[in-house]
């Protein structure tokens, strides 16, 4: 099926005319696989035909102190997610775990909590290192570890590229509990020697599958090198494949897997294709649809971080409040759009694919594909924004006019 552009159609009015352009970015990225547009097309499964997970604990029955679960109850949780009900009392029992989980199922809070009970008393800092594959989902894992920590002078320090290095310097020497980052930076401060891993005792991969796929395999191996044997290490991942197999070997003890994956969230998501004759009259679809009602919270891929600008402030131009995220944005810029679009002050965020891994951002109402992704993997990636929850998704994928 095609979106019809109904009878308004034309050169949209007002605001300045979008020019698709040559394609700026000279540099040669990964050759695009072709993907049949029958793939982009697919009509969902009602979630609600799941049966709804029953879970074996309250986080009262967890053995965490008063100020714990304190926080805890502060922030409204009652009843455990899957993956916090059967991963959290094998990590409190100092296991090393696989969890196998989607993303936004609540494995943060997973590792977390265990974590910051055992840090009550800890000497030795810092004694725990978290791992991530983008400075988002970094950011997101330290918002929550001080959200849960709260009034128990305990401290982490974020480690990522994109922000004052000579800081986290500074930081690092406070010897803090908890140090959470991405893998290149953190790999430059060991070898900057400004950061020890000699006294960590818990290691913690978080979407081991999107570092491997981001290319940060010799990385972590570097980071991972530097630590202790003894340890406990906690593996996080959407998927298993032989890579990361080896993986879990190199790295892990006698491991208690936990998977509570799902089918794929793209099963829930209603997806279609809409033609486009070029690259104008694709912009003009796009800003019609935006402006239709049900259209609230909208994540709009694109594939070089010129396009993805240059459509946000055309967007904008028309009065549809859009922010954009590419490697060209430093993070401070990169936070505060995430930030506006996450609490709706924005309804559009354009994004590249890189710029937006890891990312969890609740409620998005429809992906769409201006430019079509590298694979079909990114595509299922994509659109796994959407229909989270239980909630309905929707997803549109831009294709040549046939």
């Amino acid at each position: 099926m095609a979106y019809q552009s109904g009878n308004r159609g034309g050169r949209p009015q007002g605001g300045r005319r979008f020019h698709g352009g040559r394609n700026r970015n000279t540099r040669k990225g990964p050759t695009k696989k072709y993907i049949h547009p029958s793939k982009f097309i697919n009509k969902a499964v009602t979630p609600a035909e799941e049966t709804p997970y029953e879970a074996t604990h309250k986080f009262v029955d967890f053995p965490f102190g008063a100020e714990l679960q304190h926080n805890i109850a502060q922030k409204g949780y009652v009843t455990p997610s899957a993956i916090q009900d059967q991963s959290i009392p094998h990590i409190v029992d100092g296991k090393d775990v696989i969890g196998l989980a989607n993303t936004g199922t609540g494995k943060t809070a997973a590792f977390l909590l265990p974590i910051i009970e055992r840090q009550s008393g800890i000497m030795l800092r810092p004694s725990v290192l978290i791992i991530a594959p983008t400075r988002e989902l970094a950011q997101q894992i330290n918002d929550q570890f001080r959200d849960f920590s709260k009034g128990m002078q305990l401290y982490s320090t974020l480690v990522v590229g994109g922000m004052n290095v000579d800081r986290q310097i500074r930081d690092l020497k406070r010897r803090p509990h908890v140090v959470i980052g991405t893998p290149g930076r953190l790999k430059d401060l060991i070898e900057r020697r400004a950061l020890q891993l000699k006294n960590m005792t818990t290691l913690v991969l978080d979407e081991a599958d999107r570092m491997l796929d981001m290319g940060f395999l010799p990385d972590i191996r570097r980071i991972v090198d530097a630590m202790p044997r003894e340890r406990q290490t906690l593996f996080f991942s959407a998927t298993i494949t032989p890579e990361i197999e080896k993986l879990v070997h190199d790295f892990l003890k006698d491991p208690v897997t936990v998977s509570v994956r799902t089918g794929e969230t793209s099963d829930h998501v209603e997806q279609d294709v809409i033609e486009a004759r070029d690259k104008t009259h694709k912009v003009e679809l796009l800003t019609e649809l935006l402006e239709q009602d049900g259209y609230e919270k909208v994540l709009v891929f694109g594939e070089t971080k010129y396009g993805v600008q240059r459509l946000s402030d055309h967007l904008d131009n028309r009065g549809i409040a859009s922010v954009a995220i590419h490697g060209n944005k430093n993070q401070a810029q990169r936070t505060k759009a995430l930030k506006a679009f996450k609490d709706e002050k924005v309804k559009v965020l354009v994004a590249t694919d890189v710029a937006a891994r890891g990312l969890d951002i609740p409620n998005v109402s429809h992906v769409i594909n201006f430019d079509t992704p590298q694979t079909y993997e990114d595509y299922i990636h994509r659109i796994g924004r959407t229909g989270r929850g239980g909630a309905k998704g929707r997803a549109h994928t831009f294709i040549d006019a046939r």
